[in-house]
């Protein structure tokens, strides 16, 4: 998939990189697969240099995975869809740390996701993991983004929405505001506390482990809420509000609903169920995932470049 290149690169990266995991697909110029690999969060709101190291260590899991020893930088061109990209500084000062990689194409990691989604033809994506966004992709070639505002204020539907709203209820639950249920009782667990509901102990590790998380933090609360849903009145209120807010995220993209339109990230699955009509039913599996979007901005920008047009 994707265009072939005559190029002097050994080897093209694709990198997705998102606030829970990165994952890096690695081919030859001539569009064929050698491997993939991962490893923990690239983010840039994590920093930018613990960006550049979960990403360097992606890509020697890939290698060492294929068995072959990795060349120098210089030798090989990196793709990069990046949360926190449309941020100008941290994306000014990941591509000043550049290890050395010898061509770097970056964009947001709901652009790459919308190419590889639809393989860069037009469409409409709603990628659903740690954070949330939403872009479209229109015939003439512009494209818009909604969402992607970012935690606390935004990020719609996504693990750290769903997670700050599911600790929201087990305070609830511990004050008495709300019934304790499975899910609660589970999340006191999660948070380090007894078996026996309402607490002092409880009450505070709740409010210890609800004060030192951050987004990706909050976001692993989400498996938890998807895992009760079935039996927790609180989980499926939760998961229903998720699937309204998708839902919203694609009509403001998409008004006419006549684009196709794929929902992606590790919360697509488990939040289809959720989906209000006629989403649910319009809703496509991606063609591909955003490293192999990540893969097609990068060779865009080469053949651009190999053209002798401006990037």
């Amino acid at each position: 998939m994707g265009i072939k290149l005559k190029t002097a690169f050994e080897y093209l990266i694709g990198v997705d990189g998102g606030g829970t995991k990165t994952h890096i697909r690695v081919e030859r110029p001539d569009g064929s697969h050698v491997a993939d690999g991962s490893s923990g969060p690239s983010a840039l709101m994590h920093g930018t240099s613990k960006s550049w190291c979960a990403i360097v260590t992606a890509l020697d899991n890939a290698f060492l995975t294929a068995g072959i020893t990795r060349p120098p930088y210089p030798a090989i061109a990196a793709g990069c869809g990046l949360s926190g990209v449309n941020n100008p500084q941290w994306g000014t000062q990941f591509t000043e740390q550049n290890p050395g990689f010898g061509a770097l194409a970056i964009g947001t990691d709901a652009f790459t996701t919308l190419l590889g989604a639809h393989l860069g033809q037009p469409g409409v994506v709603v990628a659903i993991g740690t954070g949330s966004v939403g872009e479209v992709l229109l015939a003439d070639g512009s494209r818009r983004e909604v969402g992607g505002w970012g935690f606390q204020t935004g990020d719609e539907a996504s693990g750290g929405w769903i997670g700050l709203r599911a600790a929201n209820h087990v305070e609830r639950a511990l004050d008495g505001r709300a019934e304790a249920g499975p899910l609660s009782k589970a999340i006191i667990s999660f948070c380090g506390g007894g078996d026996e509901f309402s607490t002092d102990q409880n009450r505070q590790r709740v409010i210890a482990w609800v004060n030192s998380a951050n987004q990706s933090i909050f976001a692993q609360l989400a498996p938890l809420v998807v895992a009760h849903a079935g039996h927790d009145q609180a989980a499926q209120t939760i998961l229903r509000k998720a699937g309204v807010e998708i839902a919203e995220i694609a009509r403001a993209l998409d008004p006419t609903q006549q684009l196709p339109i794929a929902l992606c990230g590790g919360l697509a699955s488990p939040l289809r169920a959720y989906l209000p009509e006629p989403l649910k039913s319009r809703a496509i599996t991606p063609r591909a995932d955003a490293a192999t979007g990540a893969l097609l901005l990068l060779r865009r920008q080469l053949a651009t470049e190999l053209a002798g047009e401006p990037t």
